[in-house]
């Protein structure tokens, strides 16, 4: 049980908790500014074909 205090309190003290920390948060936000911008262009490329496929072939009354 000595061993495994150790062991955290190296852990506590070392740089290595944190960095971990930041590299998730920045991880998280990265991956969040990826999805909106992938959404947004596909609801743009969506309104960009819908929108040439109507003027191409426009609807039968």
């Amino acid at each position: 049980m000595k061993s495994f205090a150790k062991k955290v309190q190296r852990f506590l003290a070392s740089e290595d908790g944190p960095t971990a920390v930041e590299y998730a948060v920045m991880l998280a936000l990265i991956v969040v500014v990826c999805l909106s911008a992938i959404t947004t262009i596909g609801t743009n490329a969506n309104s960009t074909f819908t929108e040439v496929g109507n003027r191409i072939a426009p609807a039968a009354p």
